[in-house]
């Protein structure tokens, strides 16, 4: 019998493997005994045999073991590598001019459809400065309702003169990140306008709005932290939420039960978990939803906030410089105190009449982002020109709140006009006319291609009686919860009331006649 490495006795199956065993054994002890004499000058030697000739003692296959392996690693790391390319294949000039004309890559994009192509045919050709009433190609005027411009500012000329005179002092671009000499004053004053004019301790800006919202949620969650997001988001707000790697949960748009369905169930699953984990929670929502136009129910939400023990992350790229009496968004929409909310997202691309983006909260989130906000720390700051601009639209909303009174009634004509005689198998979206953003939706049972063959259309049928809309579009491929097709149609405070109601009329009539055909 003999010991194996795991204690155990096994037989041999005969008597020669036995005699080879034990010669093997024999001739390691004496290489052991004749080794251990040799190295006798070698200090500290003696400790060294002594736990290998032990070690051989009580288990001689593993010493075996590591011989070989010593023999493989000496091998392994002597022997001659072979040099790159040594076993390329060469082939003539003639075989790779062969390989190159038979090589078709593929598309950097999926080819247009053909519906596709015709609306490209369509679209209408602005020339010269886009506003309230812009000039198409064709020299005639047609009346806007597709571009956010809400408060009719985009052509002011006071804000173009202010950017002139910023252009002439400073320069085109920043040539820098906010951080690395890329803030000047302008920056500065502008942060601190829009923290003054909102209600929070202080502000930061970005130099692009959609990358505002997707730089400001993964630079307060992270992996392990929990995101409550209401499915109605917009696309920017999406891919904010996917950048931060936080465990996401949805619930149904602007549904405070469902909500608090979520929450409820979050907590009793905390309850039974025996991990304690300390986290950071936030409901991610919009103030004026893009994708729907609806707004969300704040008081609400700030209830269900304290109750379970939640931030809020609120996007008001599109209710900013809209809603509330002074136009400060959807705090001043409900008389919230802005710090009710824990950050605070907007643009500047709409309201403002700018670029870029902000968020304003306390100093300790503004400050945070000035490292974490990855949009921030790695672009180029805001030119100022943009930033004056910015200045100065804000000056205009605080100055001129009659433009709000405007903008509000325009929103109301256009819900009021479109839902007057609309034909049975269309309907507005949202119901609440404070919004200035409408959704005119099909109730046809048919694919989202045919709908939105129909609504181009009634696009196409406006824009030939002299109104500018378009159909709402999205990455659908991309979109998480994809919205319903539709027209969208936003109201201007650029417009009168009478343009206005003529636009609306003119888009419901085009509705009527595209849908009464189809029949």
């Amino acid at each position: 019998m003999a010991s194996t490495a795991f204690g155990m006795a096994t037989p041999y199956v005969n008597g020669a493997a036995k005699e080879i065993a034990d010669g093997v054994g024999a001739a390691l002890n004496t290489t052991f005994s004749a080794a251990e004499l040799v190295s006798e000058w070698i200090p500290g030697s003696r400790i060294i045999f002594r736990y290998v000739r032990a070690s051989h003692q009580n288990d001689p296959f593993r010493t075996l073991l590591e011989i070989l392996l010593v023999v493989f690693m000496f091998w392994y790391f002597g022997r001659k590598q072979q040099k790159p390319g040594f076993n390329d294949l060469e082939l003539t000039p003639k075989e790779v001019q062969e390989l190159i004309d038979e090589w078709e890559p593929e598309p950097l994009v999926p080819p247009l459809t053909d519906f596709q192509k015709t609306e490209l045919e369509k679209l209408p050709i602005i020339a010269g400065p886009a506003g309230p009433k812009p000039k198409l190609a064709d020299g005639k005027e047609r009346i806007n309702l597709s571009s956010y411009n809400f408060l009719g500012i985009m052509n002011q000329e006071s804000i173009k003169e202010k950017a002139v005179e910023a252009l002439r002092k400073y320069g085109v671009g920043s040539c820098g990140p906010p951080g690395f000499y890329g803030t000047i004053d302008v920056h500065m004053d502008l942060e601190r306008g829009l923290a003054k004019f909102v209600g929070t301790e202080s502000a930061i800006i970005y130099s692009q709005g959609f990358s505002t919202v997707a730089s400001v949620i993964p630079a307060f969650s992270k992996r392990g932290d929990l995101l409550i997001v209401d499915d109605g988001v917009s696309f920017a707000t999406q891919k904010g939420v996917q950048i931060s790697r936080s465990v996401v949960k949805y619930f149904k748009h602007n549904d405070m039960a469902d909500l608090e369905r979520v929450l409820e169930q979050v907590r009793l699953d905390d309850a039974k978990s025996k991990k304690k984990l300390l986290n950071r929670r936030f409901i991610v929502v919009e103030g004026l939803y893009l994708n729907h136009g609806d707004i969300c129910p704040l008081p609400e939400l700030i209830a269900l906030k304290e109750k379970y023990k939640y931030r809020i992350m609120m996007e008001e790229s599109f209710s900013f410089g809209v809603l509330g009496k002074r136009g400060a968004g959807i705090s001043d929409h409900y008389d919230v105190p802005a710090n009710k909310i824990d950050i605070l997202i907007g643009s500047m691309t709409g309201a403002l009449a700018s670029s870029g983006g902000f968020c304003c909260g306390t100093k300790e989130v503004v400050e945070h982002q000035r490292l974490s906000g990855q949009a921030y720390t790695f672009s180029a700051s805001l030119p100022a020109m943009l930033a004056v601009a910015a200045i100065e639209g804000l000056n205009i909303l605080e100055k001129e709140p009659a433009i709000l009174t405007r903008l509000r009634e325009n929103a109301s004509v256009i819900h009021s006009t479109l839902n007057k005689n609309l034909h049975p198998d269309a309907e507005v979206y949202p119901r609440e006319e404070a919004s200035p953003i409408a959704h005119l939706r099909l109730r046809l049972q048919c694919s989202r291609e045919e709908q939105e063959r129909l609504l181009q259309d009634v696009v196409d049928e406006a824009a030939r009686n002299g109104v500018l809309v378009s159909r709402a579009k999205y990455v659908t491929d991309q979109e998480l919860h994809p919205p319903q097709a539709s027209i969208r149609l936003v109201a201007s405070a650029g417009h009168t009331r009478k343009e206005t109601e003529k636009a609306a009329t003119v888009v419901r009539d085009a509705a009527r006649k595209v849908l009464k055909s189809r029949k």
